[in-house]
């Protein structure tokens, strides 16, 4: 018997009902408030949950060694569950979600299959090189977003932008748990960015990001689709330029991990702006 909260810390259930949110705000503010009790829905969100629960099972496996340097009191592998039965759950968990993805259609049931490689492909090998680790994960956060307009065709220019906005957070979020993580990356031959580049100029690199999704949400607004203007200000921007002031002042792990706390805030914050269009 797996114990419940060892299984809550390794899927990551809060980042699970994350992912569950987006989904539903997607489905419901974005294309039809009627959408909410729709049973394909529901398959489709608890299928893409048991993809992302997999992928967070196998990324727990193969960091073992890390997170015990990075996050010792958080490691569950090898204490209260064994590697075998970690192993068995991310089998148990990714083959699931493809053969639900498949009853809703053959095209969703690929794109999950694809999900589940991409996500035991990074766990493996791609979170270990620079750069193309975190594309995966974001590409993968934005995915699980325009996966809606796969079932619900509709709005699709309004979904593609929270899909970019899933994808750049979660970019800017996982370089910033690569600083994070300096030390047990570096202690077993990682090639992140702030190792490779050092803390100074990742951040660069994010500033940068930053200023470059700003850009491309004020340009969808003036010439792809009307944006909610004051909440956008309000509870996307500020919260953006609060990350891009603490970001500078950043220097000890305790920082970083606030900020990467923050950047959860800044999406939910995207999330419930849906409900204003």
């Amino acid at each position: 018997m797996v114990p419940l909260q060892a299984l809550i810390q390794l899927t990551r259930l809060w980042n699970l009902l994350i992912i569950g949110l987006a989904q539903y705000c997607t489905a419901v503010f974005l294309i039809s408030k009627d959408l909410l009790w729709d049973p394909q829905l529901s398959l489709l969100s608890a299928s893409t949950l048991l993809i992302a629960a997999g992928g967070y099972s196998i990324n727990d496996y193969y960091d073992v060694k890390i997170d015990l340097i990075n996050k010792p009191e958080r490691v569950v592998v090898g204490k209260t569950l064994s590697r075998r039965t970690v192993l068995l759950l991310h089998s148990i968990l990714s083959l699931s979600g493809v053969a639900m993805g498949f009853l809703i259609s053959w095209q969703i049931g690929l794109v999950h299959m694809g999900s589940a490689f991409l996500l035991w492909l990074y766990s493996n090998a791609l979170k270990r090189q620079p750069f193309i680790g975190n594309v995966v994960v974001a590409f993968l956060t934005g995915l699980s977003i325009f996966i809606i307009h796969l079932v619900y065709p509709g709005w699709m220019a309004t979904i593609s932008v929270y899909s970019l906005f899933a994808f750049s957070i979660t970019l800017v979020r996982e370089i910033i748990k690569d600083m994070e993580d300096l030390r047990g990356d570096n202690t077993f031959g990682c090639r992140t960015l702030p190792i490779i580049w050092g803390i100074r100029t990742t951040k660069v690199f994010i500033y940068a990001l930053l200023l470059l999704f700003g850009a491309a949400v004020v340009i969808i607004h003036l010439w792809v689709t009307p944006l909610p203007v004051l909440y956008f200000l309000g509870c996307l921007f500020l919260p953006m330029g609060i990350l891009f002031a603490w970001l500078i002042r950043a220097d000890t792990r305790r920082d970083f991990y606030r900020l990467s706390q923050f950047s959860k805030l800044i999406m939910l914050a995207g999330i419930f702006s849906m409900a204003f269009l």
